[in-house]
C-alpha cells in the first residue's frame, strides 16, 4: 500500500499524525531543516519523537535539507551521527555536500532527496539512487507523465510527491524574494513568505506607488492556490509514486490531523473498493473545503497549469469551520470529556466532533465545567481546561469545531 506521509511541527503534531492515520511523518530539529519559523524538536523531543513512532510501528524522516553554506557545517558531522544513533528512518537532503557527508559519517542512515534538490528527471533520480539514495521527492514542476516515465526508466528508488498543501511561486521552492526583503533566507529554512505580500507598481522618478491590478480581485500576484490531489490518488499510484506527501510542518494540530484522516480514508477506500473511492469524491473534497485553504489546484500534475492558479485575493485562507478545542481525556461514567479550549465558544453552539478512528458527530453544547467544578456558559480564554459534555464516546486527540455558515 503507498505510504501517507503526514508534516509534524512537533511532539504533538506528531502523535496527532499518527493517531489520524500516516503512515510516516517529516519533522525537522532545531537547525538545518527547511522550515526555521516551526516550533521544531529539540533533541529529547527528537528521541521521542523517534521512541514513540517505532512503538507504533511508524517511520519519522528528519529534514536536513537546508541549502547549505559553509557555516552551516560546523556540528553537522555529530547531528547526522546523532541522528543515526537515535534511529531516524530516513533524513531528508538536498545539499551534495551534505549527501556526502551523511554517506561518509553515517552510511546506514536512509536518504531521500528533497524537493529542493529540483529531481525534474529520470537521469537526476538515477544520479542519486546511483550515489546511494533510497528515495527521491519529486520536484512540484513535474506532471505525472513525467513522473510515470522516471518509474519506468529508473528502478531501486521510491518517488514521493506532494499531494497537498501550501504551493511555492519559485522553482521548487528555490527563492530569493525573502532574502532580498527581508534579508531572511528562504533556502535555509526562513522564508518570511512575500510572495503572500501585497504589491505595487512605483514610478521611478516621483516614487509615487500605483497599484498593480493582474485582474479584478486584486494584486496578489504572486501567491499561488494550494494543491490538492485528493481526486487522484488511483492516478498518483499508477504514475508509480510510493508516497504521498502533505505540506504543512507550520501548520496547527487541527490542520494536520483533518487533512490526514481525509488521504487515509481516501487512500484506504481505493484499495478496498477503487468504485467506492470514485463516489465519494465528492464527500473528501467538500471535507478539505472546511480547512483552510487558498482554493485548491491540481498544479502541474497535469500539464501546464491553465487558468487562475493563483489567489490574488490576498494572503489569508478561507475556512468554512473553526477549530475549537483538542480533546484531553474522556470519563465514559460521567459522559464528560476533558478539553483544552483554542477559540470561543458557548453552550447553544452546534459543534462537530472531529474523531481520528470514527466517524465524525454533531451536537449541541449543553453543559460545561471549568477545572474548579463551575458550570460555565461560554469558554473565552485560550487554553482553557473544560469539562464538557459529550454524546458519543472519544478519545485523546479528537477534535472539536464549529461551522461559520
Amino acid at each position: 500500500m503507498i505510504e501517507l506521509l503526514s508534516p509534524a511541527g512537533d511532539l504533538e503534531r506528531l502523535k496527532v499524525a499518527f493517531e489520524y492515520g500516516a503512515d510516516a511523518v517529516y519533522v525537522g530539529g532545531k537547525v538545518m531543516s527547511m522550515r526555521a519559523k516551526a516550533r521544531n524538536f529539540s533533541a529529547d523531543e527528537m528521541e521521542a519523537g523517534v521512541e514513540y513512532a517505532h512503538s507504533i510501528r511508524k517511520k519519522i524522516y528528519v529534514a536536513v535539507n537546508i541549502c547549505a553554506h559553509n557555516g552551516d557545517f560546523f556540528g553537522m558531522e555529530e547531528y547526522l551521527i546523532w541522528l543515526n544513533k537515535i534511529g531516524a528512518d530516513a533524513i531528508l537532503v538536498s545539499d551534495p555536500g551534505v549527501f556526502v557527508l551523511a554517506k561518509k559519517v553515517a552510511p546506514q542512515l536512509e536518504i531521500h532527496i528533497s524537493t529542493q534538490a529540483n529531481v525534474t528527471n529520470y537521469a537526476s533520480a538515477a544520479f542519486w539512487r546511483d550515489l546511494g539514495a533510497r528515495r527521491v521527492v519529486a520536484a512540484r514542476e513535474l506532471s505525472l507523465g513525467e513522473i510515470r516515465e522516471i518509474r519506468e526508466k529508473v528502478s531501486g528508488v521510491e518517488i514521493e510527491a506532494f499531494v497537498h498543501g501550501a504551493m511555492c511561486m519559485a522553482y521548487s521552492g528555490r527563492c530569493l524574494i525573502s532574502n532580498f526583503l527581508n534579508e531572511r533566507d528562504a533556502n535555509r529554512g526562513e522564508c518570511s513568505q512575500p510572495c503572500r505580500f501585497n504589491y505595487e507598481l512605483v514610478e521611478e522618478k516621483t516614487g509615487e506607488a500605483f497599484p498593480v491590478f493582474e485582474n479584478e480581485r486584486g494584486t496578489y500576484i504572486f501567491n499561488s492556490k494550494d494543491l490538492c490531489m485528493v481526486e487522484h490518488i488511483d492516478d498518483l499510484i499508477g504514475a508509480g509514486v510510493s508516497s504521498l506527501k502533505i505540506e504543512g510542518r507550520m501548520k496547527t494540530e487541527y490542520y494536520v490531523g483533518a487533512v490526514t484522516k481525509i488521504y487515509r480514508e481516501a487512500i484506504d477506500d481505493f484499495y478496498e473498493n477503487a468504485a467506492l473511492y470514485k463516489n465519494k469524491i465528492p464527500y473528501y473534497r467538500n471535507e478539505l473545503e472546511k480547512i483552510g485553504n487558498r482554493g485548491y489546484t491540481k498544479g502541474f500534475f497535469f500539464g501546464k497549469i491553465q487558468g487562475f492558479d493563483h489567489d490574488y485575493t490576498g494572503e489569508n485562507q478561507i475556512t468554512t469551520q473553526n477549530f475549537l478545542a483538542m480533546i484531553e481525556s474522556y470519563d465514559k461514567n460521567t459522559g464528560f470529556c476533558l478539553i483544552e479550549q483554542r477559540n470561543k465558544f458557548q453552550t447553544g453552539d452546534k459543534i462537530e466532533i472531529l474523531r481520528a478512528k470514527a466517524s465524525n458527530f454533531i451536537q449541541t453544547v449543553e453543559k460545561m465545567y471549568d477545572e474548579n467544578g463551575t458550570e460555565i456558559i461560554s469558554a473565552p480564554h485560550p487554553k482553557q481546561k473544560i469539562f464538557l459534555q459529550i454524546n458519543e464516546p472519544v478519545s485523546k486527540y479528537d477534535m472539536i469545531r464549529v461551522s461559520y455558515f
